[in-house]
């Protein structure tokens, strides 16, 4: 098949197309008249790549998996350089999701703080002689 027509059954534009040529993820094979030439297993690595990109691999990380598909596996994961690159991102993962969650935790923690304060405030504001409740945009409450 023809780059448009791969391109248009994997969802995809032929300008990415040429850029994975140039950065070898697919093949640069050319027909008689010099047109590029790509098959079923070229359609098979670009969903490949595109699933993987799709759960936030960075291209480079498909390459291994692409590979694997070239050496003749039928699954792009069935290689161990493709299983080094899941275990990597799932290194990755955990260690962002852990960030996430100490982050969420001071966020919590700040949320507490300042619901606590408010309700200082507005206890306060009912004792007589007490503050006024100042708005957050900056006005008074009437």
């Amino acid at each position: 098949m023809r780059i448009g027509e791969l391109a248009a059954r994997a969802g995809t534009t032929t300008r990415t197309l040429r850029y994975y040529e140039s950065r070898g993820l697919l093949p640069a094979r050319r027909d008689e008249l010099g047109h590029r030439a790509y098959d079923e297993r070229d359609l098979r690595a670009l969903q490949q790549i595109r699933t993987l990109q799709h759960f936030g691999f960075e291209l480079e990380e498909t390459r291994p998996f692409v590979e694997c598909l070239r050496a003749g596996h039928p699954e792009g994961d069935s290689c161990p350089a493709s299983l080094a690159v899941y275990r990597r991102k799932l290194d990755e993962l955990d260690a962002l999701i852990g960030e996430l969650a100490a982050v969420r935790e001071k966020v919590a923690g700040q949320l507490t703080r300042a619901e606590q304060a408010r309700d200082e405030l507005a206890a306060e504001a009912l004792v007589p002689g007490g503050p006024e409740p100042v708005c957050e945009l900056g006005g008074r409450e009437r």
